[in-house]
Protein backbone atom coordinates (compact mmCIF):
# COMPACT_ATOMS: atom_id res chain seq x y z
CA UNK A 1 0.00 0.00 0.00
CA UNK A 2 1.39 3.73 -0.85
CA UNK A 3 1.27 6.07 1.69
CA UNK A 4 -1.76 7.89 0.34
CA UNK A 5 -3.74 4.87 0.23
CA UNK A 6 -2.99 4.61 4.01
CA UNK A 7 -3.90 7.79 4.58
CA UNK A 8 -7.43 6.83 2.76
CA UNK A 9 -7.85 4.05 5.03
CA UNK A 10 -7.00 5.54 8.10
CA UNK A 11 -9.45 8.55 7.06
CA UNK A 12 -12.18 6.01 6.34
CA UNK A 13 -11.54 4.55 10.00
CA UNK A 14 -11.55 8.02 11.86
CA UNK A 15 -14.38 8.70 10.11
CA UNK A 16 -16.24 5.76 11.40
CA UNK A 17 -15.18 6.39 14.77
CA UNK A 18 -15.98 9.68 14.96
CA UNK A 19 -19.66 8.87 13.72
CA UNK A 20 -20.13 6.34 16.60
CA UNK A 21 -18.79 9.03 18.99
CA UNK A 22 -15.71 6.86 19.85
CA UNK A 23 -13.44 9.26 22.07
CA UNK A 24 -9.49 9.10 21.55
CA UNK A 25 -7.77 7.45 24.53
CA UNK A 26 -4.42 6.60 24.81
CA UNK A 27 -3.81 3.76 27.31
CA UNK A 28 -0.63 2.33 28.95
CA UNK A 29 1.54 -0.15 27.50
CA UNK A 30 0.81 -2.74 30.45
CA UNK A 31 -2.60 -1.89 30.51
CA UNK A 32 -5.70 -3.23 29.20
CA UNK A 33 -8.85 -1.66 28.37
CA UNK A 34 -12.12 -2.74 29.98
CA UNK A 35 -14.72 -2.82 27.22
CA UNK A 36 -14.83 -3.06 23.38
CA UNK A 37 -15.74 0.64 23.56
CA UNK A 38 -12.11 1.32 25.45
CA UNK A 39 -10.44 -0.32 23.05
CA UNK A 40 -11.93 1.30 20.26
CA UNK A 41 -10.82 4.36 22.12
CA UNK A 42 -7.29 3.32 21.86
CA UNK A 43 -7.46 2.89 18.16
CA UNK A 44 -9.11 6.30 17.47
CA UNK A 45 -6.16 7.80 19.48
CA UNK A 46 -3.93 5.02 17.59
CA UNK A 47 -4.80 7.60 14.00
CA UNK A 48 -3.49 10.43 14.71
CA UNK A 49 0.10 8.59 15.55
CA UNK A 50 -0.17 7.15 12.64
CA UNK A 51 -0.22 10.35 10.50
CA UNK A 52 3.02 11.28 11.99
CA UNK A 53 4.90 8.23 10.96
CA UNK A 54 3.80 8.23 7.65
CA UNK A 55 4.99 11.76 7.56
CA UNK A 56 8.29 10.24 8.89
CA UNK A 57 8.24 7.46 6.37
CA UNK A 58 8.02 4.86 8.88
CA UNK A 59 5.82 2.37 7.18
CA UNK A 60 6.88 -0.81 8.79
CA UNK A 61 5.12 0.57 12.03
CA UNK A 62 2.27 1.84 10.35
CA UNK A 63 1.93 -1.40 8.78
CA UNK A 64 2.03 -2.90 12.00
CA UNK A 65 -1.03 -0.47 14.02
CA UNK A 66 -2.79 -1.32 10.89
CA UNK A 67 -2.95 -4.62 11.68
CA UNK A 68 -3.01 -4.26 15.65
CA UNK A 69 -6.37 -1.77 14.05
CA UNK A 70 -7.84 -4.06 11.90
CA UNK A 71 -7.68 -6.95 14.33
CA UNK A 72 -10.02 -4.72 16.96
CA UNK A 73 -12.00 -3.90 14.19
CA UNK A 74 -12.46 -7.43 13.53
CA UNK A 75 -12.95 -8.75 17.04
CA UNK A 76 -15.28 -6.51 18.41
CA UNK A 77 -17.14 -6.54 14.80
CA UNK A 78 -16.89 -3.37 13.10
CA UNK A 79 -15.49 -4.91 10.15
CA UNK A 80 -15.69 -8.22 8.59
CA UNK A 81 -12.18 -9.35 6.86
CA UNK A 82 -13.60 -9.28 3.72
CA UNK A 83 -14.38 -5.87 3.71
CA UNK A 84 -11.14 -4.63 5.54
CA UNK A 85 -9.52 -6.83 2.86
CA UNK A 86 -11.12 -4.85 0.40
CA UNK A 87 -9.85 -1.27 2.13
CA UNK A 88 -6.33 -2.20 1.78
CA UNK A 89 -6.61 -2.97 -1.76
CA UNK A 90 -4.81 -0.78 -4.75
Amino acid sequence: MTPEKVKKVLATYREKLEEANIPKKKFVHNGCPESDYEALAHCHAMLDEMDIFIQENRMDKVFRWLGFLQGCFWRIGIYRISEMKNHNRP
